[in-house]
């Protein structure tokens, strides 16, 4: 058995069931059975249970995410146009299972899982980050990411909430979150220049 084609198929089986009876074992073995597999495939290919899936799934979603950026020229965007796509694609690659979302960000969000949150997160948008084109490696890899995780984060948070048709409303609070970290950036570059021209 591939175990990570079967990942993907157990995953995109379990989402409807997940949206009714949350991520659990026995969802997991229902999609396993749902995809041409044993039930108790499930727990092979998932041996930690349900926040293994989880975490495989944000990783389907970044893959997928990936996937559909492929088809833009990022080349002829600005930066923060690359970064706001990169959040809407990954989004819209789960509007049809967006309850299946909530509960995998709800059972992340568990104080037990907190790493495995963190781990989800700094991953996405480390990809997102290479995708745009960053090529940083001093102290600006780690804050680009730290903002960026603060966007998708809260943007998450409100596309979750958010009834608007297409999601436009969540589309602008996007944007905005987006123009507040390039003002924080603007600011930084700013202070340095500053800094230099003193001395300091």
């Amino acid at each position: 058995m591939d175990k990570i084609a079967a990942a993907e198929q157990i995953i995109t089986c379990a989402l409807p069931h997940v949206a009714f009876d949350g991520w659990s074992q026995s969802v997991l073995s229902r999609a396993a059975a749902d995809a041409g597999y044993k039930k108790s495939d499930a727990i092979r290919v998932f041996p930690g249970g349900a926040i293994e899936a989880v975490d495989t799934y944000f990783l389907l979603m970044d893959s997928r995410m990936l996937e559909a950026l492929s088809s833009y020229h990022l080349d002829t965007m600005k930066i923060r146009e690359r970064a706001a796509l990169c959040v809407r694609l990954w989004l819209q690659g789960q509007a049809e299972h967006k309850e299946a979302l909530r509960r995998a960000v709800a059972l992340q969000a568990l104080p037990i899982y907190s790493s495995h949150a963190l781990g989800s997160l700094y991953h996405t948008v480390d990809e997102m980050w290479h995708a745009i084109g960053d090529k940083s490696t001093d102290f600006n890899f780690y804050t680009k990411r730290l903002l960026l995780g603060a966007v998708l984060t809260s943007t998450t948070l409100y596309w979750l909430k958010d009834t608007s048709p297409g999601h436009e409303a969540s589309w602008q609070f996007l944007t905005r979150r987006i123009d507040d970290v390039m003002s924080i950036e603007k600011a930084k570059h700013q202070a340095s220049k500053w800094l230099a021209s003193v001395g300091l």
